[in-house]
């Protein structure tokens, strides 16, 4: 069994081979949870794979809400990327130092979202790039600017009372992309909320099955991956949405499931920051 979209996951022998090629742009999605006291661009100034550009979803989002890195406008993103040097025309390589995951994967379906369909994560991230030994920099890129056409696919992303009404429906499956404890109501939240649990009718593939440490957070063969799908039985015929904390892991899912051709897969932009901290919606433990 192989992916139907394999050149989406890029390995670190690919890349090392494309560094200099003109239509490649390499970004550094690193993001750190706020309890981790940790600072993702000021660790991508002193290590980056050779000519990545730092992306921060903290900054590239809508400003105008308390929930965190919620989806920017097409005009806000565009004009981020555009002073990255990241637009039309360009093959948009991501990864981040936690792996081939985190904020990987959410940049990545941010792309997506604002309609450039040439884009990929580093298998492994740069946790597998150093363990192989490939080249390292610490100078800042120069950047060229350059235009970015935004045009925004609604389909890819969820809100609340889309969610809400799903409950009545069931138009979509929902899969919840964090760990047992907090999926099930007994772990807190990284973020705290009001309350703890689950969307009602959702299923639980927490995101670290897909990418484990255990072979440095590179992603499962395919073969692994629809073992999992189908032992929590999401049926890849029907729409899907994925959540998680704060919309994410949920991107995780999204792409392991692009991987396998289910190029559909919506995310809850808001997930548990919104619904656990709204005590008007319903919860399961």
């Amino acid at each position: 069994m192989k992916f139907k979209h394999p050149e989406a996951l890029v390995s670190g022998e690919w890349l090392q081979a494309h560094l200099d090629a003109p239509d490649v742009r390499i970004v550094d999605a690193t993001y750190h949870l706020p309890h981790a006291d940790r600072d993702a661009y000021e660790e991508w100034t002193y290590r980056h794979i050779p000519g990545a550009v730092h992306f921060d979803i903290d900054k590239i989002c809508d400003s105008d809400t308390d929930l965190p890195h919620m989806l920017p406008s097409a005009e806000k993103f565009s004009s981020h990327v555009r002073k990255l040097g990241l637009g039309d025309g360009n093959k948009i390589v991501i990864y981040d130092s936690n792996g081939g995951y985190m904020a990987a994967c959410r940049v990545w379906w941010m792309f997506r979202l604002f309609g450039h369909k040439d884009v990929c994560v580093l298998d492994g991230g740069l946790v597998r790039w150093g363990k192989e030994r490939r080249p390292i920099e610490t100078d800042e890129p120069i950047v060229q600017e350059r235009h970015f056409t935004a045009r925004m696919n609604n389909a890819l992303v969820k809100t609340k009372k889309q969610m809400l009404d799903n409950l009545e429906s069931h138009k979509f499956q929902v899969i919840d992309a964090r760990n047992e404890g907090r999926y099930k109501g007994v772990d807190h939240e990284p973020r705290p909320t009001e309350r703890m649990g689950h969307i009602p009718g959702s299923v639980n593939l927490p995101f670290t099955y897909i990418t484990p440490p255990s072979q440095d957070f590179t992603f499962r063969s395919p073969e692994d991956i629809c073992e999992l799908i189908n032992g929590v039985g999401i049926d890849m015929n029907k729409p899907a949405v994925a959540t998680c904390g704060s919309g994410v892991t949920a991107c995780v899912v999204a792409f392991a499931l692009y991987l396998l051709g289910k190029e559909d897969v919506a995310v809850y932009d808001g997930s548990w920051a919104e619904w656990g901290d709204d005590p008007n919606v319903p919860i399961n433990v």
